[in-house]
């Protein structure tokens, strides 16, 4: 079944672009819709995204090339008509989902995730005046020898706008009592918090970070899934209000014993580390949920500056299909997870649904309050992450695909997979800093983490 040809080469998306086609993605909706009825029949999934390409060529003629609209509208008669009414019901309610999400995104203007535009677009004229904004661009940069040059420059961005940031901090100050770092998993908020520290230290400003990770709870206290996996992306498997108290109790000039939490037990203890604020210091926290507000309700917001950081990529294929954010990410911590938690890559990209589901729920929608957002994506790493990654993502589509519990496992796999197939892989990271923000994941920091 998989062999058949397809008669739809491109399709015309929202946007207006001109994309390539891709069955295995109208495969995988049906089968979704179908496995939260109960269904678990891929094969017939794939059967059934076949006849909606007949149906296509039948409307419109064959080769033409339909928007995505259409193509959802004909799976809908599709399964009705082949006898499949739950899995069409389901497929309806998950298209008017989507519906409404874009429709509240428009709402909310001109941002990505929250991220204002004329950040995403800096950021796309940079990559273009280096000419690492598509692969094959990457892919050249290495050919002609200049990969370490690349290497320089990005980080030298990078390393810019952590100063500036710091930089708006030292112009608050000395009403400014906490900085808070935040942003996503593996955007890299425990470098640039140390590079922050290092300006402020350089204009006479001592600082001392509060380590949020050590207040999360004894593991087994955390919310398990269907699979008895253990989510530590919820804010609620942290001690927010004890980091609450100790923050207040900081700021007032009281000494205070923060916890220590050991990740291979999964077990805390309480009053390890002792922390005051001695004069000209202010607390640092670097911490995925540090704009949730409970973190931190009883401090005044005008006593708090919020950095944001986020991997706001500008990288594509020749297709023109960009590399989403959150896989960015998703590959940095599943080499980081290898070494620091003991976890295998399939075992991060499993458990990676946790981490965006709360990234939606608990970071996103809290983005616009923040007074700094720095772009932690670095082009160079990409080659390093395929030549450290990239025999995994087959696997893990192999595993996945006919699991119904596992679609958002595999098609995040194939996703990355597809990305990264035509590029340049790096065998080696000799050219990266010791002090890069990408050595946070990969090992081999002069930074302790």
């Amino acid at each position: 079944m998989a062999e058949t040809p397809s008669m739809i080469s491109k399709i015309v998306k929202r946007n207006g672009t001109v994309v390539p086609y891709d069955r295995d993605r109208i495969t995988t909706a049906i089968f979704k819709a179908a496995a939260s009825v109960g269904g678990s029949d891929r094969a017939k999934a794939e059967e059934l995204s076949i006849k909606v390409e007949r149906a296509v060529a039948g409307t419109y003629g064959e080769h033409s090339i339909p928007t995505v609209e259409d193509i959802q509208d004909l799976v809908e008669q599709t399964l009705i008509e082949e006898g499949h009414a739950r899995t069409s019901k389901a497929y309806i309610l998950y298209r008017a989902r989507q519906a409404e999400a874009r429709e509240s995104r428009q709402l909310q203007g001109e941002y990505t995730d929250n991220i204002p535009y004329k950040k995403i677009y800096d950021t796309l004229r940079w990559n273009m005046a280096h000419g690492c904004e598509t692969i094959e661009g990457i892919n050249r940069i290495i050919a002609d020898g200049n990969y370490a040059d690349l290497v320089r420059a990005v980080e030298k961005r990078y390393d810019e706008e952590v100063a500036l940031g710091a930089e708006q901090m030292l112009d608050r100050i000395p009403g400014v009592r906490i900085v808070i770092i935040a942003g996503p998993s593996s955007s890299g908020k425990t470098t640039t918090t140390i590079k922050a520290s290092e300006k402020l230290a350089s204009r006479g400003i001592k600082l001392k970070a509060i380590n949020v990770d050590h207040y999360f709870f004894d593991l087994e206290m955390h919310p398990k899934d269907e699979f008895g996996d253990y989510d530590y992306e919820t804010p609620q498997a942290l001690d927010l209000e004890l980091i609450d108290q100790h923050l207040t109790a900081l700021l007032e000039g009281k000494r205070i014993k923060t916890p220590h939490y050991d990740f291979k037990t999964g077990k805390r203890e309480l009053d390890v580390h002792e922390m005051q604020l001695e004069d000209n210091e202010i607390v640092l926290i670097d911490s995925l949920h540090g704009l949730y507000d409970a973190m931190t309700q009883s401090i005044p917001a005008e006593n708090k500056f919020r950095l944001y950081i986020e991997t706001l990529g500008q990288v594509r294929t020749d297709d023109g299909i960009f590399l989403r954010w959150a896989d960015n990410r998703l590959m940095r911590r599943m080499i980081r997870d290898s070494w620091h938690r003991n976890l295998q890559p399939l075992q991060t990209l499993t458990h990676w649904h946790y981490v965006r589901r709360s990234e939606l729920r608990n970071i996103i929608p809290f983005i616009s309050s923040v007074d700094y957002v720095v772009n932690s994506a670095m082009p160079h790493e990409l080659p390093i992450m395929k030549n450290k990654l990239f025999k995994y993502f087959p696997e893990g589509m192999s595993l996945y695909k006919d699991n119904p519990k596992r679609q958002d496992a595999y098609v995040r796999a194939k996703r990355v997979h597809d990305m990264l197939h035509g590029l340049t892989e790096m065998p080696t990271d000799k050219d990266i800093p010791e002090k890069s923000l990408l050595r946070e994941f990969i090992g081999g920091s002069q930074y302790s983490y």
